[in-house]
């Protein structure tokens, strides 16, 4: 219900399992409907980012965006802006490596 149970397990074992990327969406900050989510979820997604790069891999895998139910038409636009650069980013360089292990 809440970007804030996005588990960063979760994330980081999506992409050892080789996706190209992971999309959070979330409540726009102040409007959490458990106060202080999107807070905590913005901390955790910076710190994915670092650690991603640290990794050698591209830190732009990981969107999040601030978007509410009625907002369907900047959803689709969030998602077609997340996967063309997914596209240019190319396969999760972990895909590979999974095929080998």
């Amino acid at each position: 219900m809440c970007s804030a149970s996005v588990s960063p397990h979760h994330i980081l074992l999506a992409f050892q399992q080789g996706v190209d990327g992971v999309f959070v969406g979330g409540c726009h900050i102040g409007d959490c409907h458990y106060l202080y989510g999107n807070y905590a979820t913005s901390k955790r997604i910076r710190f994915l980012k670092g650690l991603l790069a640290f990794s050698g891999i591209e830190p732009e895998r990981i969107k999040l965006k601030w978007v509410s139910s009625a907002e369907a038409p900047e959803f689709v636009e969030a998602i077609n802006e997340f996967v063309n650069t997914l596209k240019q980013l190319g396969p999760s360089p972990l895909r590979s490596m999974k095929k080998v292990a």
